[in-house]
């Protein structure tokens, strides 16, 4: 039992610390990986070292940002894509129905049209007969 406990307090503080930077990096490996090495080139002293970090760890961000930025924008236009695509198949219905029901109309008139010809035309079969004879 005299085991030392060195190594569980080290591997809870090395826990620890991965995951304040991956807290700070919102979840970011790659961000959180330039975060720390951002941090030892600080403790380094190396101000030089730590210019070229700091601008590795904007360039991962901005390039986190962007890539939220573009799959963002995707899931618009696949939302915008998805009601026009439903507007499309209103119309198509709409038009379908508007289509049948002139149709209809179409043939009402038609056949409207026919029994009125037909009635004027018996009429004047029958006149025309009246004056030759005919019944």
């Amino acid at each position: 039992m005299a085991q030392s406990r060195v190594p569980l307090y080290l591997g809870l503080g090395l826990a620890g610390a991965g995951g304040y930077y991956l807290y700070q990096a919102g979840g970011s490996p790659k961000v959180a990986e330039k975060k720390f090495e951002h941090d030892l080139a600080k403790l380094g002293g190396s101000r030089e070292q730590e210019v070229k970090t700091e601008g590795k760890l904007y360039a991962k961000e901005a390039g986190a940002k962007l890539d939220d930025l573009v799959a963002q924008a995707k899931e618009t236009t696949s939302k915008v894509d998805a009601k026009l695509e439903a507007y499309r198949n209103t119309a198509e219905k709409n038009i379908d129905q508007y289509s049948k029901e002139a149709k209809k109309d179409f043939n009402q008139a038609v056949d409207k049209f026919d029994k009125t010809v037909e009635e004027k035309a018996a009429q004047a079969k029958s006149g025309l007969s009246s004056w030759f004879g005919g019944k």
